[in-house]
């Protein structure tokens, strides 16, 4: 520890951008960076088990596989989630027995702008069987701990990337988000998580947002300008890829500078059979006067949307989606069904349920996500942004099964329809394609952070980050009122 560069109450004090910003001042180098961050790791992993594994390589010489040291983030430490984005050469396990000692034969095109952005993708972080659950909580493989309190979950299916970035091991680390993978984890770790609108992030060669539907790819942060630099720089589609990727008129890094114009903002925790606990709401009522405190005006009001058909259409999504993975992942090994001491038993009956899926269910599906959207687009004529929290119910547990693909409940609709009473807030901006941060702005009465979602129209993502940088100015910095869990590096 006395080798480090730096105290490790000055390393939490910098975010990514402060990081960058002192090894362009030559104050200090990526490799003094990487090894602090692999010392972070060592630290407080032990009790929270959310590094799967450290490159000790690109630790050693940051620029070896690749990462641009004169980028914008100039060799930052970067973690990146052990799904999606692949590193050629590198393992990808994707939370299962399955894939164990599954190695990429090369990056993604998400993986090259990263580099370009100057991060050091320095290792792997844990993450639940294929991303399917709530949280990376298996102990066949690994159980994820929440650094605020380690009986609980960090939830998913980001677990090891939210963990990190809140334990502060590394300011910002990679995340994936299907139906709420980055807000979720960002909510009940205390992290910034922005779910980005449709057409901003490619997942080339895998799928494209055409045929990818629902997930988005991003990180956590615990500012407002790493998420905005993040998204800035990696931004942007492969060539040839169908889905016309946008940028805006102004990078994000410069419009955060200045306050949004007063907003409308609509204050929910109702949608259809699903509503939050009395604290809950009450955390969302007082968030609600704050912003009116900043001059925004702020009402109750709520989406006229079938909400029973969009989560049912949802769900449809997920297990038909997910049946193909796994069911890809056997046919490359010449398997007829998923190996059930390999596979975790609720995403077997996922593969059951939804491997014959018909063209004319998937049509059905297609057919309420447009009415969703639009839905949701009417009420954004009227209404900049909706809040609302992140999740309905206390955070869970460690061991809480019933959110686990280990699960033995037989019923798939049924166990996605539990998930939906505590995360219902989250999964429709991924159907509509609409962008959703998560700021943690409040408590469960336990403690534990407890994030608000902010949500906006398509293409708004610039006002979300441009409001989530007005309350970071406001609250002076101080996200979870100036709080430090109890597992970080600076403890």
């Amino acid at each position: 520890m006395t080798n480090l560069a730096m105290s490790w109450d000055e390393w939490a004090q910098h975010d990514g951008v402060g990081l960058a910003d002192r090894v362009r001042a030559g104050e200090v180098s990526p490799a003094e960076l990487a090894a602090q961050a692999a010392s972070g790791v060592a630290k407080v992993d032990s009790a929270l088990c959310g590094v799967v594994e450290v490159f000790d390589d690109v630790v050693a010489d940051p620029g070896r596989d690749g990462a641009n040291l004169s980028g914008p983030f100039a060799g930052l430490p970067f973690l990146m989630k052990d799904l999606g984005p692949t590193l050629k050469g590198r393992l990808q396990e994707m939370g299962s027995l399955f894939m164990r000692g599954n190695r990429a034969t090369a990056d993604t095109f998400l993986t090259g702008k990263m580099r370009a952005a100057g991060l050091n993708l320095m290792g792997r972080t844990t993450t639940p069987e294929f991303g399917v659950c709530s949280s990376a909580d298996n102990p066949a493989i690994y159980v994820t701990r929440n650094p605020w309190n380690t009986d609980f979950t960090t939830c998913g299916s980001s677990a090891g990337s939210a963990a990190m970035v809140a334990a502060g091991v590394v300011p910002i680390a990679h995340s994936t988000d299907g139906g709420g993978s980055i807000r979720i984890p960002a909510g009940v770790n205390g992290n910034i998580g922005l779910k980005v609108s449709r057409g901003v992030f490619s997942i080339a060669p895998h799928l494209s947002d055409l045929t990818g539907l629902v997930s988005i790819q991003g990180c956590q942060s615990r500012t407002v300008r790493d998420t905005a630099l993040f998204v800035d720089s990696c931004r942007g589609g492969a060539p040839g890829e169908f889905m016309p990727f946008w940028s805006p008129a102004e990078p994000y890094s410069e419009l955060i500078r200045s306050d949004p114009p007063r907003l409308r903002i609509a204050l929910s925790h109702e949608w259809g059979e699903y509503s939050a606990t009395p604290h809950i709401v009450a955390e969302l009522t007082r968030v609600g006067r704050f912003l009116e405190s900043l001059g925004h005006r702020v009402d109750w009001a709520a989406p006229a949307i079938d909400y029973p058909s969009a989560f049912d259409a949802q769900t449809t999504c997920y297990v038909s989606n997910f049946a193909q993975v796994i069911g890809n992942m056997i046919s490359a090994r010449g398997l007829e069904r998923p190996p059930a001491d390999l596979i975790e038993p609720m995403n077997i009956r996922i593969w059951e349920s939804g491997r014959d899926t018909s063209f004319a269910e998937r049509a059905c599906m297609q057919a309420v996500f447009n009415t969703t959207a639009r839905g949701f687009g009417a009420f954004f004529e009227d209404w900049d942004v909706i809040l609302t929290p992140v999740t309905a119910l206390p955070t869970p547990k460690v061991g809480t099964t019933e959110y686990l693909t280990i699960s033995d409940n037989p019923d798939v609709r049924d166990w996605f329809g539990n998930l939906w009473r505590n995360f219902a807030y989250t999964p429709l901006a991924n159907l509509c394609g609409i962008p959703a941060i998560s700021l943690p702005l409040a408590e469960h009465e336990n403690g534990l952070p407890l994030g608000m979602q902010a949500i906006a129209k398509q293409a708004n993502d610039g006002l979300l980050l441009q409001l989530a940088a007005q309350i970071e100015r406001a609250i002076a910095g101080k996200w979870t009122n100036g709080r430090k869990p109890a597992v970080h590096v600076a403890a």
